[in-house]
This record gives structure tokens, sequence and C-alpha cells, in this order.
């Protein structure tokens, strides 16, 4: 198991990006969380399988209908997988 932070820009907040990243991680069967930054952005931690994780970002670049993504910038995260998949 594999975690992964991503930072996505553009209108993804007030667009229920993270809501939307929430249902997709859980389908996905992955752990973790979606948050918005005070900057604007939002910030996931996700951890599963790889090929999971890298589903993820190709969703997140697009995410929900109403959001505009302009860039999802992503590293290894060294956290320990979180229980579920949380937004705050």
């Amino acid at each position: 198991m594999s975690c992964r932070r991503f930072w996505i820009s553009g209108r993804v907040q007030g667009v229920f990006f993270r809501e939307s990243t929430r249902r997709e991680a859980i389908a996905m069967g992955l752990t973790g969380y979606a948050r918005n930054l005070a900057d604007g952005r939002v910030e996931v931690l996700a951890c599963g399988p790889d090929d999971k994780l890298a589903a993820l970002e190709r969703w997140l670049a697009k995410g929900p209908p109403w959001a505009r993504v302009e860039k999802v910038a992503a590293e290894p995260a060294a956290d320990a997988p979180p229980p579920g998949f949380m937004t705050g």
C-alpha cells in the first residue's frame, strides 16, 4: 500500500469537489481525506494500491462537472493510512 498527497488548483472549492473525491476514492477502495486549503486549493491524501492511486489522479485532473481543474501536483506521502475517507 502506498500513500500520495495531491494538491488541486483551479475552481475546486464550492463545487462539491471534496465530496465527489470522497465518493470516487471509496469506490476505488482508497483511504484518506480531502480538505480545502486557505489559498483556494484542495489537498487530497489517498492511500491504497498504486493502480488505484493513478486512477484517482486521473479523476482529480477532471474533477466533478462543476469544477475547473487547472493543475494537479502530487508527491509520495509517508503518512500512515487513515481509516475510511473523510472530508474536512
